[in-house]
């Protein structure tokens, strides 16, 4: 599983900010949330690599995707199921982080199970390179998680939002993206959101919507990773 080569500079910050969240919230004997995505990724890796010393102990871990089972899998790592456990805390990634960490996330397919998993988890920590802390949600698209069955007429109600909708296709593809369980994703970019929570439960009024990207108040904390070196927690206000 080890690549000899350096990682590209964008990869190191990803594997800083993965390493030390993993060194800094999690124990031996914890159940542990696994994100999905290129950061999250790290914070696997990391979980392995200590699991493998010895340094952590009894660790098993929920994993939000099937690409998250798999790749802990294969790096040894004992696995749970929500019934079989509840994570003491749920490690990651976000493609858009804000200041008080509210968070966009989902764009790499899997924000139902992300979403599941951070809830049900004593606390939930972001992991980010420098690029996805923003001054405001809204740069990029919220990802919707949406119900097959009648997908145009959940687009047509999402669009009436105020949002540019569009279904997400299989890579290389004209059929449409299916998450693990199923379903289908709608991208949906607005303007700057100057209220996400409030978005939220619009989002999710509409009947077909089953989940969105939107994590509004749920981390706890956020690993940033910075070019200059350093990494950064940052910690919401209260929490």
């Amino acid at each position: 599983m080890d690549d000899p080569r350096p990682p590209a500079p964008e990869d190191d910050l990803k594997r800083r900010a993965g390493y030390r969240a993993v060194e800094e919230f999690v124990r031996s004997g914890m159940a542990v949330g696994l994100g999905t995505g290129s950061t999250a990724s790290w914070a696997i890796r990391r979980v392995g690599e200590l699991l493998r010393e010895g340094v952590l102990e009894d660790v098993v871990c929920v994993p939000t995707s099937e690409r998250t089972a798999e790749a802990a899998r294969a790096l040894g790592i004992p696995l749970a199921t929500l019934a079989e456990a509840r994570p003491r805390v749920t490690i990651d990634g976000a493609d858009e982080i804000s200041p008080d960490l509210s968070a966009i996330k989902g764009r790499g397919g899997a924000l139902l199970r992300e979403k599941i998993v951070a809830f049900a988890s004593e606390s939930f920590v972001l992991v980010a390179d420098e690029t996805k802390p923003v001054e405001r949600l809204g740069e990029g698209v919220v990802p919707v998680e949406v119900e097959p069955f009648g997908w145009q007429a959940t687009l047509r109600a999402l669009s009436a939002l105020g949002c540019e909708a569009s279904l997400r296709r299989a890579e290389g593809s004209d059929d449409p993206f299916v998450t693990d369980g199923g379903h289908y994703t709608v991208d949906c970019l607005f303007p700057p959101i100057e209220d996400p929570a409030a978005l939220e439960r619009e989002i999710k009024h509409v009947p077909g919507a089953l989940e969105c990207g939107l994590f509004v108040g749920m981390a706890e904390a956020a690993v940033v990773a910075r070019s200059s070196g350093e990494v950064e927690i940052m910690e919401r206000r209260g929490s």
